[in-house]
């Protein structure tokens, strides 16, 4: 397989790090994985320098998933908590602007999709997506309802444990990023056929945020963090796909 060339700046992303994009244990990477081998062209100015995301296309509630959806005066159902951590590069320095977004299933662990099929309940007041933009050092928050586990059609019994999606823009294409967070304690994590196609415990654990109630809000939401590296050998996982340069 032609390895990419690495572009000026950044560290060359270690494949053999990753979980394999065949994994006929997880059904859907059968025709997802790719069936001849890559091809690597080089990489333009414009990929290795964008695309470059500004604050004013960030609405006032983007962030806020309890209440981005709601009609007036109404909320989200479920238990509240807060995400926060850093994005950073392959050397640990904080990735200022970077835009992410991040989509889930509501409390019941259902997604608001045309093609859902599971049969929890929609949440009307609850739309599952939001985004925002980095600080200065590479700092993000938002706030949500913690998303339930749901059933998929995997297996005869398979469940997918309590996850939240994330889509990364660094400083540009080379630092693109989408991997999923999983939830400090949870038992199913260790059950996800998607999970298992991880081979090592490590890499598994760098995907599950930490609960932190020392930062929790009294009577109102729990903290959780977790923290996204774009690139290197400390890069956080992609999960079955190799996204990215």
């Amino acid at each position: 397989m032609t390895k990419s060339p690495n572009p000026p700046g950044y560290m060359v992303r270690d494949r053999a790090r990753h979980p394999k994009a065949l994994t006929p244990s997880y059904k859907t990477s059968v025709v997802r994985s790719p069936e001849r081998a890559m091809i690597a062209f080089p990489t333009s100015i414009g990929e290795n320098t964008g695309p470059v995301f500004g604050h004013e296309m960030i609405g006032p509630n983007d962030n806020d998933l309890v209440i981005n959806w709601a009609e007036p005066g109404q909320m989200a159902l479920g238990p509240r908590i807060i995400v926060r951590g850093r994005v950073l590069d392959e050397h640990g320095n904080g990735v200022a602007g970077a835009l992410l977004e991040f989509w889930q299933a509501n409390a019941g662990g259902r997604y608001r999709h045309k093609k859902e099929s599971y049969l929890a309940p929609l949440d009307p007041n609850f739309g599952g997506y939001g985004r925002t933009i980095t600080d200065e050092n590479g700092g993000y928050e938002f706030r949500t309802v913690q998303p339930g586990p749901y059933p998929w059609p995997n297996g005869m019994n398979d469940w997918r444990p309590a996850h939240i999606h994330f889509s990364l823009f660094g400083h540009a294409f080379a630092q693109r990023l989408i991997t999923q967070m999983y939830f400090d304690g949870d038992p199913m994590i260790w059950q996800c056929p998607i999970v298992d196609t991880i081979d090592s415990k490590e890499a598994i654990n760098s995907l599950v945020a930490t609960l932190d109630m020392s930062q929790a809000l009294p009577m109102d939401a729990r903290v959780y963090t977790f923290d996204l590296v774009l690139r290197g050998q400390r890069q956080t996982f992609f999960e079955n796909r190799w996204e990215g340069l």
